[in-house]
């Protein structure tokens, strides 16, 4: 019953982190949700993509209102990504042996290559958090331009993490959207967040043609706690430089991203 409350609570720092930076949801997620709350990895991985789906949702719309999305960028990223995390999660995981090999100490499952991919992403994502970002000092009157190519190679990669490991991918989306498309910072974060639901939720979606037994009681609780965090974490964006706080969220990704491993390979 701690652990659960715990998991809750941690839940509101998940929206958070999405409200201010408008990534690190599923880097946090995941993990509450597999070593406070004892959820199996690959459902973990479901369930991580209808809470960030949900909540990034509801901040997309707050910063829509705030007119800081761009809805071309949301289509041209958006359906790659989306048409790639819904074919993943439907066809492509479930092709995956539930034991990939065995030795005489060891047996490396599923469940285990999850968690390393999605430890390696922390650790990957945790060095464009924590290296300074230049181009997102740009002024909010720059003129966006579009490298087509690039933002449709991105949205399939990014949509195909997404369908592995449960990211919604904001940690890779964004630094994207602010070089290749030259967008200024705080309106790649609001269209990220669209971007996010979209590809998360439909995501979500093509697990549901499986076997899963899903805990909607726990799924919506976590949930609607996320979203309470964002609502926090939008108005603290006022308060707070986001460079900064984008830099310390990275150290904690990186420790969390080594630990993982540790955990999953070595204890």
């Amino acid at each position: 019953m701690a652990a659960e409350v715990t998991g809750y609570i941690l839940a509101v720092f998940v929206g958070i982190s999405l409200g201010l930076v408008g990534s690190g949801g599923s880097i946090l997620t995941v993990p509450i949700l597999v070593y406070v709350m004892a959820v199996e990895p690959v459902l973990a991985t479901a369930y991580s993509l209808f809470v960030v789906g949900t909540t990034s949702l509801v901040g997309g719309v707050q910063n829509a209102l705030h007119k800081k999305v761009d809805f071309k960028t949301v289509l041209i990223f958006g359906i790659p990504s989306i048409l790639a995390v819904y074919m993943t999660r439907a066809y492509l995981m479930p092709l995956i042996p539930d034991v990939l090999f065995t030795t005489e100490a060891f047996q490396f499952t599923k469940s285990i290559a999850l968690m390393v991919l999605f430890a390696l992403v922390m650790i990957f994502a945790s060095i464009s958090m924590i290296r300074p970002c230049k181009s997102c000092t740009e002024s909010e009157d720059t003129k966006i331009k579009y490298n087509y190519p690039m933002i449709l190679l991105e949205g399939t990669l990014v949509g195909t993490l997404t369908g592995l490991v449960g990211a919604g991918g904001g940690f890779l989306i964004i630094p994207a959207l602010v070089l290749l498309a030259k967008m200024p910072m705080k309106l790649a974060v609001g269209t990220s967040l669209l971007i996010i639901a979209a590809k998360s939720l439909l995501g979500f979606l093509g697990d549901l043609q499986g076997d899963e037994a899903v805990d909607w009681t726990l799924l919506s609780v976590f949930t609607g706690l996320s979203v309470v965090g964002i609502f926090i974490g939008i108005f603290l964006t006022k308060k707070i430089k986001g460079n900064k706080l984008k830099a310390a969220f990275g150290w904690f990704v990186l420790l969390m991203g080594i630990y993982i491993l540790i955990k999953e390979l070595f204890l």
